[in-house]
């Protein structure tokens, strides 16, 4: 089968999911290198071959995620085992990503925001990355949006 062939079979992300797979992206390299998210944001925009993506929870998810960090590194990290700067950059990455979403939109489901988080890690990260990145954000979720998901059990 041709790349070609290949490509026009795999499934079609929407445009929210790749809005996370760039706001990703550019925490990942944010991590690893620096920089702010209006520089960030800017490069990734200026890539060809995006895709379909909704550019405003991108831009929203990066600059939350960046802006906030700090917060967010604190809210997740009693959740831990291990310190935040021992996590691999993709692991870290995705965490703050679904935290900024589990605190900053309530409209959106926890179980999304984990299912989303999940697959990015199955994508991007090591083996059994993703499982870490459910238990950890699984228990951010019981702490923040207790009510929801009590609610979900019964």
């Amino acid at each position: 089968m041709s790349g070609r062939a290949a490509e026009d079979k795999a499934p079609a992300r929407s445009p929210r999911h790749r809005s996370r797979e760039l706001a990703l992206q550019g925490i990942y390299q944010w991590r690893l290198v620096g920089g702010d998210s209006a520089q960030i944001e800017k490069q990734i925009c200026g890539e060809k071959g995006l895709g379909r993506y909704d550019s405003a929870l991108f831009k929203e998810l990066l600059g939350g995620a960046l802006a906030q960090h700090a917060e967010l590194e604190a809210v997740v990290a009693p959740q831990l085992d291990r310190d935040m700067a021992e996590l691999n950059p993709i692991e870290f990455s995705i965490l703050l990503l679904g935290a900024y979403e589990l605190v900053r939109h309530p409209e959106i489901s926890y179980r999304i925001i984990i299912n989303e988080a999940v697959e990015l890690a199955k994508t991007f990260g090591g083996t059994d990355g993703h499982k870490y990145v459910n238990g950890v954000l699984d228990k951010l979720a019981a702490q923040m949006r207790s009510s929801e998901v009590t609610s979900r059990r019964l």
